[in-house]
């Protein structure tokens, strides 16, 4: 990297199913003022501005522009980048690479999403091949439901070993009042929840969010000016592998996790990642995911996140806590939610997590998830890196 960066500042909406009381742009400015506060910052401050959302899913073009009046991006350069349901965890990464090249000394990033607005599902089903894809894997839910159904088949995991991460996670979730879900389940609730597509429940699923997140990321010399405590970007690794959801041929493991793991580790020089890093935010859309994708971390064996969970190696108090904010389970506005990983992440590493902050952290990965079982991934330390 060409000089240090790490973000200084976040701020965030407090996160539901529909915000009438807001349109996009002032949905959007929430997190931005949010963000400049928590920085002591004004928008003049500001050199530059990206922004991101699933613009087809809302039927917005131009996000960038559009959105001006709430991002405060007026005579500064604006960027709109889209990546599906990585785009959040794209614009960090983007983020933290326009800083560190030069191009900017600080920067503000935006994710959001008014998925009361949008037809999600619709979005999802259109961008599948419509003969080959549309009628097994359209939408969310169906292709992740042959995914939890691999995996079960393949490594003899239960709902009711599914049905521990989204306790998990909603238990987390009660601590966060940003927060769309805070629920207090049970293994039976979830259990008994509706099916949505076998094995599929209704806990075991994310929701649709109204919600936005904004960051600050800045260089070196300057972001230490601007907290005691930057979250410094230590790398980054991702893994845009297929095109259409029919290139995936492995179902019981997300090679991009698996590929984009190994480079992370492999920058960070580390080998056992479960007593190196102390705290994920993964990326995690359904229930399942949390014993499938730990595995293809590299935080254990293959058929092996099922022991983890239970054990409750990854609950707070845990050995590597995972989601202390709820995730995308209790909390989902797409475009917004990549970035939301990364944006707890830095609380934690500040130590500004409140009730969900975990204790002395020095480490700590967010995750994305999305298009066609992508993957993003990027490490944050409290120590500048050499």
């Amino acid at each position: 990297m060409a000089r240090r960066t790490a973000i200084v500042a976040t701020g965030q909406t407090y996160h539901k199913s529909i915000r009438r009381d807001v349109n996009g742009q002032e949905l959007i400015n929430e997190a931005v003022v949010r963000s400049l506060e928590d920085a002591q910052l004004t928008m003049d401050d500001i050199d530059g501005v990206i922004i991101g959302n699933m613009d087809h899913f809302e039927g917005i073009n131009y996000v960038d522009c559009w959105s001006i009046d709430g991002s405060g991006g007026y005579m500064k350069p604006t960027m709109k980048l889209t990546t599906g349901g990585t785009t959040g965890a794209t614009l960090a990464i983007a983020g933290y690479h326009m800083v560190a090249s030069g191009m900017f000394d600080k920067l503000l990033v935006i994710g959001w999403e008014k998925n009361s607005e949008s037809d999600t599902t619709g979005g999802i089903i259109t961008c599948t091949d419509p003969i080959v894809e549309r009628p097994i894997v359209a939408g969310a839910i169906s292709g992740l439901a042959c995914e939890a159904q691999a995996y079960m088949h393949k490594y003899g995991a239960t709902p009711r070993d599914a049905a521990r991460v989204s306790v998990r996670d909603h238990k987390h979730g009660c601590n966060n009042p940003h927060a769309h879900l805070r629920l207090d389940l049970t293994i039976e609730d979830v259990l008994h929840s509706p099916v949505l597509a076998d094995p599929l429940r209704l806990h075991d699923m994310c929701p649709r969010t109204d919600g936005a997140c904004a960051v600050i990321f800045a260089c070196e010399g300057i972001a230490e000016k601007i907290t005691s405590a930057p979250a410094w970007v230590l790398a980054t690794a991702n893994r845009h592998m297929f095109s259409d959801y029919s290139d995936v041929v492995q179902m019981a493991s997300l090679l991009s996790m698996v590929e984009a793991s190994k480079e992370l580790w492999g920058k960070l020089g580390i080998k056992e990642p479960l007593k190196k890093v102390d705290v994920i935010e993964m990326y995690q859309p359904y229930s399942w995911a949390g014993m499938m994708w730990i595995e293809d971390m590299g935080l254990c064996k293959k058929g092996e996140g099922p022991r983890l969970i239970w054990d409750g190696v990854t609950d707070m108090g845990g050995e590597l806590p995972i989601n202390p904010s709820g995730g995308v389970i209790c909390t989902n506005p797409i475009g917004a939610t990549g970035l939301i990983r990364a944006a707890e992440i830095a609380l934690q590493i500040q130590g500004k997590a409140d009730k969900r902050q975990v204790p002395d952290v020095q480490l700590g990965v967010s995750t994305g998830f999305g298009g066609n079982w992508w993957t993003d991934m990027i490490a944050f330390g409290k120590k500048k890196p050499a």
